[in-house]
């Protein structure tokens, strides 16, 4: 005989099933489980760091449906999947703090080893109705930046009996990174504005603003500071000073900042150049008159693209300076500082320096270098210097575009330059917002705006970064863009790569490659490591400076 199957068995079923929704890059499963117990889990998308001690992966949220409190006995994961497993120094679980956060003060069961099944054993007593726990990840000095990590529960054991997990969604493809920089490391306050390049040995060179004192931008006591990689961004040699003015002048060095480098790899001759803004002293911000009298106890701040903090002229009490240095033994040593600013500055305009980021070298030879300035009524402006003698001299172009700034630039497949631009219109703007994309084909004597600008890269207004990889493809040479910022129109988050293979008119949606959920400063650089490789330094979430490596593959499937 055969059994009935009432509707409200049916109906209970359903509701048992569940329910699995992505938003805004966390995944998150909706509450299943037995009549007494039910769980849910979640994930970011975060990069694992390397010199992290934790990192929070997965989120175990159970909710006691009963009226009968428990225990929690056994928790298992299962990291099946993962080619990440021997990059792991030791997995632990923590149990969150009342809201449901991540905490480190009270673990739930010991530190594991890595193994593709991992069992958690406490007897933690539970009174509240909901807990929540998670899964974190501490990694060895040394990963291989191409692995991923998979996570799944794959069971949980209570007093009052087993939770079913069988729906568990898992986290895939969690990516590995190096916090390369750290608030504090070498007793600097905060590392910001990356640049990156390859040499032409191959070394990885990462550049950034090491700012001692504070956050902020110039005036301050900021150096222009490297590290090099000699294994493709796995390690890193110590910190190296490239641009310092020091005590320049008689005054202290919060009042003799270098900031916002950009480096350039001379592909001819190997020639590495790291090109900084130099601030000497203050400019009076209503009559930008050079303010006399300055020491260690001044208190007096501006910025050189407010008010009046930068103006006409070349001489160091006018405008601030725009300053290179040189390397020609892989960027073991550098030369001491060269003023280009009576070179490449227009003596009427207000401000002229590098825009960060890195430069080329065009198929030609030339040497190409994205620039930014403050034009002779105080407006922001992108364009880019040039070099036909492999640095000796530096030519400055015409504006490409104005009430734009922070740019980079690439060479397209028609030998034409193209320079993507962030714009201040764009914040917040639902309307139309997209950066600012301009070409020229006489190095920047004259400038098309391209058929994609403000239409195809949405941003918040906040630095990004353009890059041109070459690979094989079937024996054919190939190329594409790769493009980094953050991926809203109102929020530094989402830091996000985006790839084009037909010279910019078209990012495809679904080669989108989300790097870090969280909010962060955004500012990023790109770099290819080798044909396979690409490498990417930005302002993450988790640390001051990130990199992480993308295999090309990812991109081509």
């Amino acid at each position: 005989m055969k059994k009935k199957i009432s509707t409200a068995s049916i109906l209970l079923s359903l509701l048992l099933i569940v329910a699995c929704v992505n938003t805004n890059g966390a995944v998150e499963c909706k509450p299943y489980g037995t009549d007494k117990m039910t769980m849910s889990t979640s994930h970011d998308v975060f990069p694992i760091l390397t010199r992290l001690e934790n990192n929070p992966v997965m989120k175990l949220t159970l909710t006691n449906n009963g009226d009968k409190d428990y225990q929690l006995k056994k928790i298992r994961f299962s990291l099946k999947g993962s080619t990440a497993i021997e990059d792991i120094d030791q997995i632990s679980l923590f149990v969150a703090d009342p809201m449901g956060n991540f905490s480190s003060e009270n673990q739930f069961g010991t530190n594991l080893n890595p193994s593709e099944e991992l069992v958690f054993e406490s007897e933690k007593p539970v009174k509240a109705e909901v807990q929540s726990l998670w899964l974190s990840v501490r990694l060895k000095d040394k990963v291989n930046l191409i692995h991923k990590l998979n996570i799944s529960c794959s069971g949980i054991e209570t007093s009052l009996g087993n939770v079913n997990v069988a729906g568990s969604v898992a986290a895939k493809g969690l990516r590995l990174g190096v916090a390369l920089r750290i608030s504090k490391d070498d007793g600097v306050n905060t590392y910001r504005i990356p640049g990156i390049t390859t040499t032409k040995k191959g070394t990885l060179i990462a550049m950034y603003d090491a700012r001692r004192d504070l956050s902020r931008d110039l005036q301050g006591n900021i150096d222009i500071a490297i590290n090099r990689s000699f294994d493709g961004g796995e390690t890193w040699q110590p910190l190296q000073i490239v641009l310092d003015m020091k005590t320049w002048g008689g005054l202290p060095e919060k009042y003799n900042g270098v900031s916002d480098a950009n480096i350039l790899v001379d592909q001819v001759t190997g020639d590495i150049f790291v090109a900084g803004l130099w601030m000497y002293g203050l400019l009076d911000a209503e009559t930008g008159k050079f303010i006399e009298g300055l020491n260690e106890n001044s208190a007096q701040w501006l910025h050189q693209w407010t008010k009046k903090g930068s103006q006409p002229g070349f001489g160091v009490k006018e405008t601030s300076q725009f300053m290179i240095a040189r390397s020609q033994d892989d960027g073991v040593t550098w030369s001491a500082p060269t003023n280009l600013t009576t070179q490449v500055k227009r003596e009427e305009w207000w401000l002229f320096c590098p825009a960060p980021g890195h430069g080329i070298t065009m198929s030609d030879g030339t040497l190409v270098m994205p620039a930014q300035g403050r034009d002779a009524n105080g407006v922001p402006f992108s364009n880019i210097i040039y070099s036909k003698d492999h640095g000796i001299t530096w030519k400055t172009s015409n504006p490409a575009y104005s009430g734009v700034n922070e740019c980079m630039v690439v060479e397209l497949s028609d030998k034409s330059l193209m320079l993507n631009m962030r714009d201040g219109r764009n914040k917040n703007n639902t309307e139309i917002n997209g950066r600012v994309i301009c070409t020229t084909k006489d190095l920047g004597k004259t400038w098309t705006e391209h058929s994609t600008s403000r239409k195809s890269l949405i941003e918040p207004t906040c630095m990004a970064s353009l890059h041109k990889h070459y690979y094989y493809q079937n024996g054919e040479l190939k190329s594409m863009l790769l493009f980094v910022n953050p991926n809203s129109i109102s929020t530094r988050n989402k830091m996000t790569l985006k790839v084009s293979y037909d010279d910019g008119m078209t990012w495809p949606k679904d080669k989108w490659i989300l790097l870090d959920q969280g909010t962060g400063r955004g500012y990023s650089c790109i770099t290819s490591v080798d044909e396979q490789t690409i490498g990417i330094l930005y302002e993450g979430s988790k640390s001051d400076m990130i990199f992480q490596k993308v295999d090309i593959a990812e991109l081509l499937e």
